[in-house]
């Protein structure tokens, strides 16, 4: 669901999982724009995975049709405003 506060939660890809002082960290992909993600909520992701995140924390994981639908959604809001 979209339980987050202030906003819509963005789809992302992962491309790099990396444990920094006890903390799971990783880099996720936003049409092309890679940034770092706290993945502490998401502890059993893997590179190549869909994860929802909002303001630098990934929500929870998503599937590919998933996080296609929530890109097709964002794009059609995108047009609306």
């Amino acid at each position: 669901g979209w339980g987050t506060a202030g906003g819509l939660g963005v789809p992302g890809r992962v491309v790099s999982v990396v444990d920094e002082a006890g903390v799971l960290m990783g880099k996720v992909e936003f049409g092309g724009v890679a940034r770092n993600v706290c993945l502490a909520h998401v502890p059993d992701v893997s590179i190549g995975e869909y994860v929802l995140v909002h303001v630098g924390f990934a929500l929870s994981r998503l599937d590919e049709v998933e996080a296609k639908r929530v890109f097709a959604m964002l794009e059609e809001l995108s047009m609306l405003e």
